[in-house]
């Protein structure tokens, strides 16, 4: 299990934090599971999280997160309802997060698999049920949210 980076109440106040606004993808598949990435890189390495990113100028939450899902993920996938907004405090800056029901287009009902994606930003990936989900690393700001999708069935 990673070492989490040192993680201690920043002195400012939030408004005084750097703000970061972003996205990110709670895929599905057919039955049930939640794809998970694993991160490769920077202060939070192999923790895991929900593919996304941040929302670039005149982009729409969701234009941001089909093309921060073919960034990372060189796939394609259909955009659902916003699950929740998370506002979260790290050290060094603020994240709101805007989690998005999504799921891969072009899913195979012959083998009941994702359809294809290339790993092109992260270390690992898998698909987890509800019941699993505890059983990665997640990042501090996406635990509240494992906890509410471990319970219930989006």
């Amino acid at each position: 299990m990673p070492t989490p980076p040192e993680i201690e109440r920043h002195p400012l106040q939030p408004t005084q934090l750097k703000r970061i606004e972003v996205v990110a993808a709670v895929i599905f598949d057919e039955r049930g599971r939640i794809f998970a990435t694993q991160r490769g890189y920077g202060e939070w390495k192999d923790w895991w999280e929900f593919p996304g990113g941040k929302i670039e100028s005149g982009e729409t939450p969701q234009q941001a997160l089909r093309r921060e899902i073919r960034e990372e993920l060189d796939a394609e996938i259909e955009v659902g309802e916003l699950i929740r907004t998370i506002n979260y405090d790290y050290p060094k800056f603020h994240l709101t997060m805007h989690c998005f029901k999504c799921r891969l287009k072009e899913q195979s009902p012959m083998t009941n698999e994702q359809s294809s994606y290339t790993l092109l930003e992260h270390e690992a990936a898998k698909w987890l049920v509800p019941n699993e989900l505890q059983s990665v690393n997640w990042l501090p700001a996406d635990e509240d949210l494992i906890e509410e999708l471990a319970c219930a069935h989006l």
